[in-house]
Formats: C-alpha cells, sequence, structure tokens
C-alpha cells in the first residue's frame, strides 16, 4: 500500500516581533596571535545550546534583521544559538588580513572556542549558502573536534575548469560577478583559457571527501549553476569520507536559483517565473532535522531518510532514492527532424542553417545566471530570444503522456560552418498550451574544444567539413505534463552568460579580456541530420510508471489557522495517521486513529507542521500562509 503525504503549516497564536535583534559582540582568540570579533545569540542567558555557525564574507550585521532557518527575530524560542563570523579581512575583521591565513583555519579556532564556553553544549554544527557554504567545506576539511555536522546550501569547493569554461567558452557573466563580490578570480581564469597544469593543481587541491569526517546536508537547486558541483561533491564525500561518515551524506535538490539577486532564492517559492510552493521552506526543514538528530540527539527519522532527496518538477513532488542519477532511466534519442520537430525516429538527410553574428548575440534571459542584471530561474524564451531570427526550434509532438527525464541530458551535433571556429549554444524548454516556452537549461560548446580542453586537443574547421561535436547539459529532474512540448533551442550564442565567439579562429580573449568585441564575423553554420549524421537530443527518461493511472489529488482541508484549542480534519480519502512537528522537526503529536477534531491546545505559541497519511497513491503538499 502507498501511503499519501500531505503537509500543512499552520499557526498557533503567532506573534511578530519587530525590532532588531542585539547580539553580543565577543572577541574570541585565534592561533594566529590575534582576535576577531563574532556576533553571539543566545535564546536565553541561563542555558546551554548546541551552536550553529555561519562564517560571511557579506557583513553579519544583516543577521540582525533576522536569523535564518525560521527563526527570524523570534530567539527566545529556538534551541540553538547562533554564532556569525566575518570573515578575516572584512567588515568587522577587515584590519585583520592576513596572507597565506586560510578560511577554514579561523573556523577551526572559532569551533574550539565556542566548545568550551559555558552556554554551548559542544556540539556545533554549521550553515550558509554559496561563499557561506564553501567555508564549511574549508572548515570540515581542518576537522575541527567539535564540529558535528554541517548544512553547504548550493555551495561546493570544487574548481574546475569547466566550472569557469563551460564547453571552452568562458562564464562570462559568473565570473564577472564572483570580481564584483570581491573574490578577484579573473585574472588567473583568462590568464588559463586551456585546462593545464594550472587548472589540474586548483582541481587537486579542492578536492578532498577523505578530510570530510562530518555528516553533511549538501542543498542545490536544479537552476542554480552550482548544481553539478554540488552533485559532484556528494558523490565524491559518499564514496570516499571515512566510514562510517561517508553513508551519513544526504543531498537535498530542489527547483532552486542560486539567489543573491531578486526574489529567487534556496528555499522560495518564486523562482523565475513559475512557482513551485510544494517546495517552499523545504530546505529549512530538511536542515533542521538533520541538525535535531546530530546536534540534539533526536529521534525524528532523519536516519531512515535516503541519502538523496530531489523535487520532479511538473509533477511538483518530492522523491527519494539511493543515488543519483537514479538507476532506472533509460537513454533515449529524440533526432532533430528538417521540418522542426524532434523524433524518436531518424531524419531523412538535409541541413539547417543558422546565422550568428557576434556584433548581435542571442540574449541570456534567466537561467543559472549570477550578474545583478540578469534575472535567475525558468523565464519565457519567446519575447526576447524565439522572435529573432538567429536560431532554430526542434520541438516534441504535444504528448498524450508524461514525459519524465532524470539525470543529465545531452545534445549531439553534426555541424558545419563557414568560419574556423563558431560556438553552438543550446536551450530546453518547456512549451505550455499557452504558448510560453519556459527554459530549462543550457549549455554551450566552442567548436575549437570538440576534442578537448587541452591547447594540444584544440582543432580549427575547414570550410564545408562536418564535425561531430557533443553537449553536456546539466542534471534536472523535470515530467513534462502531457498537453506540453519540449522545445530545443539551437543558437550561436547565450550572452552574457557565456563570451562570445569571434567566428575568426584568433586569440579569444586578447589582453586577457574575457568580454571583447574584436574583429568578429558573422557565421553562417548548419546542423545536420539524417542517419549519417544524426543530430539528436538524448533525454534519461524513467518509464517506470506509464502504465500507472493517475488519481486525481484528493481534497483534504484543516482548519481554523491559525488554531487555538483544536483543528478540524476532513478528507476525501480514509487518513492513516496525523502527526505534528516544531520547525525543528521534533514530533510532538501522533494520532493514529483519526478523529475528525485535534486538539492543539498543549502546544505553546509558535508554527507547526502537520502531516496527514492517506491511503492515496498520490501525494500534494498543502503550504499555509503566514497568519499572524
Amino acid at each position: 500500500m502507498k501511503i499519501a503525504i500531505s503537509t500543512f503549516l499552520f499557526f498557533f497564536g503567532l506573534s511578530v516581533h519587530s525590532q532588531l535583534l542585539s547580539p553580543q559582540q565577543v572577541m574570541f582568540p585565534t592561533s594566529q596571535g590575534d582576535s576577531l570579533e563574532v556576533d553571539v545569540y543566545l535564546p536565553n542567558s541561563t542555558g546551554s545550546f548546541p551552536v550553529i555557525l555561519i562564517q560571511t564574507p557579506y557583513g553579519k550585521n544583516r543577521f540582525r534583521l533576522g536569523l535564518p532557518l525560521g527563526v527570524v527575530r523570534n530567539l527566545s524560542a529556538s534551541n540553538y544559538a547562533f554564532v556569525i563570523l566575518d570573515w578575516r579581512g572584512r567588515f568587522s575583521n577587515a584590519s585583520k588580513a592576513l596572507p597565506g591565513v586560510g578560511i577554514g583555519e579561523d573556523g577551526y579556532d572559532l569551533v574550539e572556542w565556542i566548545a568550551s564556553q559555558s552556554w554551548s553544549t559542544g556540539k556545533i554544527g554549521t550553515w550558509g549558502p554559496s561563499a557561506l557554504g564553501n567555508v564549511q567545506f574549508e572548515t570540515a576539511k581542518k576537522r575541527p573536534p567539535h564540529l558535528t555536522c554541517a548544512v553547504p546550501l548550493v555551495a561546493a569547493p570544487h574548481y574546475s575548469f569547466e566550472h569557469y569554461y563551460t564547453g571552452g567558452a568562458a562564464r562570462t557573466e559568473l565570473i564577472e560577478q564572483i570580481d564584483n563580490l570581491g573574490f578577484g578570480v579573473s585574472s588567473t581564469v583568462s590568464a588559463n583559457p586551456y585546462y593545464n597544469a594550472t587548472w589540474a593543481a586548483i582541481e587537486g587541491l579542492s578536492i578532498y571527501p577523505d578530510s570530510i569526517q562530518i555528516p553533511m546536508l549538501m542543498i542545490g537547486g536544479w537552476y542554480d549553476h552550482n548544481i553539478e558541483s554540488t552533485l559532484f561533491q556528494y558523490d565524491t564525500c559518499s564514496k570516499n569520507s571515512p566510514l562510517p561518515t561517508g553513508t551519513k551524506h544526504h543531498v537535498l535538490l530542489g527547483p532552486w536559483a542560486h539567489g543573491g539577486n531578486g526574489t529567487s532564492y534556496v528555499g522560495s517559492a518564486n523562482q523565475g517565473q513559475l512557482n513551485y510552493p510544494n517546495a517552499e521552506a523545504i530546505s529549512d526543514s530538511m536542515a533542521l532535522r538533520l541538525f535535531e538528530h546530530h546536534l540534539r540527539n533526536q529521534s525524528n527519522g532523519w536516519e531512515t531518510k535516503l541519502p538523496v532527496m530531489y523535487y520532479q518538477m511538473g509533477d511538483e513532488q518530492w522523491l527519494e532514492d539511493t543515488q543519483w542519477p537514479v538507476s532506472y532511466t533509460t537513454s533515449t534519442n529524440y533526432y532533430l527532424q528538417p521540418d522542426g520537430s524532434l523524433s524518436t525516429s531518424q531524419a531523412i538527410h538535409d541541413s539547417l542553417a543558422v546565422t550568428y553574428n557576434p556584433s548581435s548575440p542571442s540574449p541570456t534571459i534567466g537561467g543559472a545566471t549570477m550578474r545583478n542584471d540578469l534575472v535567475q530561474g525558468p523565464y519565457d524564451q519567446v519575447p526576447d530570444v524565439e522572435s529573432r531570427a538567429d536560431l532554430l526550434t526542434f520541438e516534441t509532438a504535444v504528448s498524450s503522456q508524461d514525459l519524465k527525464i532524470k539525470g543529465r541530458p545531452e545534445a549531439h551535433f553534426y555541424l558545419s560552418s563557414d568560419r574556423k571556429d563558431t560556438d553552438v549554444a543550446v536551450r530546453l524548454t518547456e512549451v505550455y498550451p499557452d504558448g510560453r516556452s519556459m527554459l530549462i537549461l543550457d549549455g554551450i560548446k566552442r567548436m575549437r574544444f570538440r576534442n578537448g580542453f587541452r591547447l594540444s586537443d584544440t582543432s580549427f574547421m575547414k570550410q564545408g567539413v562536418v564535425y561531430p561535436v557533443s553537449i553536456d547539459l546539466p542534471s534536472v529532474a523535470i515530467t513534462i505534463k502531457a498537453g506540453h512540448k519540449l522545445r530545443l533551442l539551437v543558437t550561436g550564442s547565450n550572452y552574457p552568460k557565456y563570451n562570445r565567439n569571434m567566428n575568426n579562429g584568433e586569440e579569444m580573449y586578447p589582453g586577457n579580456n574575457l568580454d571583447s568585441v574584436f574583429n568578429p564575423l558573422i557565421a553562417v553554420n548548419k546542423i545536420h541530420v539524417g542517419p549519417s549524421t544524426p543530430s539528436r537530443l538524448v533525454l534519461p527518461i524513467d518509464n517506470t510508471n506509464t502504465t500507472v493511472i493517475e488519481r486525481e489529488k484528493i481534497r483534504v482541508e484543516v482548519y481554523p489557522n491559525p488554531a487555538f484549542e483544536r483543528l478540524t480534519i476532513t478528507s476525501d480519502e480514509p487518513v492513516i495517521r496525523i502527526e505534528v512537528y516544531d520547525l525543528t522537526g521534533k514530533i510532538l503529536l501522533s494520532q493514529d486513529e483519526h478523529t475528525e477534531q485535534v486538539s492543539v491546545s498543549g502546544l505553546t505559541n509558535g508554527v507547526y507542521v502537520m502531516i496527514v497519511h492517506t491511503q492515496n497513491s498520490a501525494w500534494t503538499t498543502w503550504r499555509y500562509d503566514t497568519v499572524e
């Protein structure tokens, strides 16, 4: 029997605090012989608490507006103390810069200092996104004895050539934004446009799974530029962290963008022009379940969670598995057809031409972007990309059944050009019945790099010669619903996400400028299709449940919200069990025999999650909005 899980967030006498938080500002001694300032947030002045440590390069004072993980300004209700550090050389610790001192070294010192304080139980976890996530790996690498667990979000310490040169083309906007944030990577990146000993050394130093000896929950997003780095880090740590730690890592993959720009961020429902209410705040609740289990020794079911938890977009479901990619997909070829369709049948011989002008590149609209002037997440490509003449489009027929994609799609082309070098850029979109073409993911390949990324691998094109080229696209889990279509866009650019190819075969980045226009040439590129040139899109398809007839979503109602004495629960299907959790993941109430009235009079003021288990084979998540 399958169990349906319906989750309700309800509020019991919730009060809202408007004042800013006032932490204790404390200096802690480091092994470098100096002291650094930290902010200490304690739920009360008499207790001792497990501690969540946050290390930020962006200014710790902003956390006075509200603490993460649902605490906001209701610190007195938290089970945890928070300690927040400005990185050495930044903000309150700007005068403490020391060349050669890594961020992990200060992290080690701070963890052990926290463990010695009277207000600490000696158990410390770390949390934070992006740069605040990378520092968690660096701290864990130093193996401080009292570091217990970690939750890095949209972060991974693995720096690779392809992260900065996707398909051989510089990630222009990403590199610019990293520089804008003060990390200054462009000089090193631009000086090494081919894979070489420098990149080998950088990659080797940033891979250290055998040093990760604490369990981690690594959180990633399908619209995040770090998705493959997150998956790589999870995979290497799961396989190479010392036992039993290697078996205790988890990864949570949601429909989220990187954040830091606009309204899309890890845990928000709004992502670009789409909305995913079933994914809202799940990153917080899962992080709290990990902390509750490892920092407070609570039996909350965390140990029974499968290691890979991922969101299947389209179905709007959270699923679990023992590995990623999942083991039960079938690689399915969708061949490009001369009429612009995608079909599992081979095409007849033909070629389709597309023009690319570096002086008027196809624009980046949404996706896994970073720069402040670009939007993030899924956006409609019709108005600004598909309205142009410089693209080819290929799409499936409107399907009568769902198409479930789980894994890394691949694009394989047979391409000729009238230029020595050019780029082939692809975007994958979901076409809605109303005509919207919503971006799922994108990729690119610079033709001189079609055989590899070392200088010795590069080779220019000869006019009229057809060359095979492959593009590995990022991982994704999405169901193209019946009545929708899958569309492949092929252009010569995607700018400013990727550097523009000048099509001239000359030096790519003269003067180490990753975004310059020099001697641009218009290229006419041809995609060749047919049995001997099988240009195709390869999709990892899950066909395991295509014969299952889905039932309609059940109706479940929970009211009133907020509740003060009791809740009323009604459902179209029999209810098996009702559970109530606090936001740390601790179970407070479990009722196996369902009655329509559930007493909540024993709960204190706060926010709670109710899980209703039914016998229906489908499951849906409901979330109540905040009510004062």
